[in-house]
């Protein structure tokens, strides 16, 4: 075993056995040998694919949703457009080009930010967005975009936000953590906690065997988000799958080529995500002085935006094998997958509900 596996290893050997959440941090962000620094994982070719993969019509339909919100705000010029992990960049192209078609002024006001740790995705976005004027503007944190009015679109970002998880048993709660196994990895658990973990309220009686996910980077965001719009004029769409309300489990899951894979197998080399708890995130933004809607299915979230009059629009230029293709797309992205992903939006207070929540 090298790169990641060795690194890991010398760093429980130093200093013990790793989080979860310190371990899901390395596997996936370490600077050399973290699975987003490495590779574009998205796509046929790679280990799992996104909406904006499935079909254009995905992000023309935010696209158009940012047009509405930013009407609504009351079309600041400049604003900010921002996406949190823009992937190779296609959701914001198709954004940026339908936006585009429905109102050339909201083009003309938007400065394009995204936030992004890759090197290698960043090439891609790059290269997606060649054509985009404004250029984009590159960050590693939501906290290097300046202040005012602005827009954030966050798809399938927060379920790759390190967790950590504590488990109860009879003596109380402890916490999960990576350990050595040989020349792998396996899980084991802390003494019991001197103190209560910072769980989800309201789940009620916990039985032994229980496992509690918290994504403390993911509340942290949502919050800063939060604090934004309550403090500037502005509109956040968080799509992801993952929980309406807060609840007892593990999530923790890893994908490489498009199928299951061991969680602590090949650390680095496969995709590791958890459940994203949106009643946990919509606390952190309204505890941060912002409005939260939803969240909502995305498969009515779509249908609600006017999928069905996309789909049918396209379709007309189609040729019997394109028509296919798309009467498909639609049925994915709206059915099984559009009942597992939610939608929510932020916002600042005072503002109409963003479209699809109103």
């Amino acid at each position: 075993m090298a790169g990641l596996a060795d690194h890991l290893r010398r760093r429980i050997e130093a200093q013990g056995p790793l989080s979860v959440a310190e371990y899901m941090a390395d596997a996936l962000g370490h600077p050399r040998f973290g699975y987003y620094m490495t590779r574009d994982p998205l796509g046929a070719a790679g280990d799992f694919i996104t909406a904006p993969e499935i079909s254009q019509m995905f992000g023309e339909l935010i696209g158009l949703w940012c047009v509405v919100q930013w009407r609504s705000m009351g079309a600041p010029d400049p604003f900010r457009l921002v996406e949190l992990g823009p992937g190779r960049g296609t959701l914001m192209a198709d954004i940026l080009g339908a936006a585009n078609g429905a109102d050339p002024e909201f083009t003309a006001a938007l400065r394009l930010h995204l936030v992004e740790t890759s090197p290698t995705l960043r090439a891609a976005q790059e290269e997606a967005l060649a054509s985009a004027r404004p250029q984009p503007a590159w960050h590693d944190r939501l906290e290097d975009v300046a202040e005012g009015p602005l827009i954030v679109i966050a798809n399938e970002f927060f379920d790759a936000l390190p967790v950590r998880q504590f488990e109860r048993s009879h003596e109380g709660w402890r916490e999960r953590l990576v350990d050595l196994e040989g020349d792998g990895f396996c899980f084991v658990l802390s003494p019991p906690l001197e103190a209560a973990p910072p769980l989800p309220p309201g789940l009620g009686r916990w039985r032994d065997g229980d496992v509690a996910e918290v994504s403390p980077s993911g509340l942290e965001i949502a919050a800063a988000i939060g604090g934004r719009l309550a403090a500037s004029s502005g509109a956040a769409l968080i799509i992801d799958y993952g929980h309406a309300e807060s609840a007892a489990g593990d999530t923790l899951q890893a994908v490489k080529d498009h199928a299951y894979h061991g969680v602590l197998e090949s650390p680095g080399e496969a995709d590791l995500t958890a459940h994203v708890d949106f009643a946990a995130l919509a606390r952190a933004a309204a505890g941060a002085g912002a409005v939260v809607f939803g969240p909502m299915g995305q498969g009515a979230f779509l249908e609600a935006l006017g999928i069905g009059a996309r789909a049918t629009a396209l379709t007309r230029k189609a040729v019997p094998d394109q028509a296919r293709e798309i009467a498909a797309a639609r049925a994915r992205l709206t059915g099984s997958m559009g009942e597992l992903f939610k939608v929510m939006a932020i916002s600042t207070p005072g503002l109409p509900p963003p479209p699809g929540f109103d």
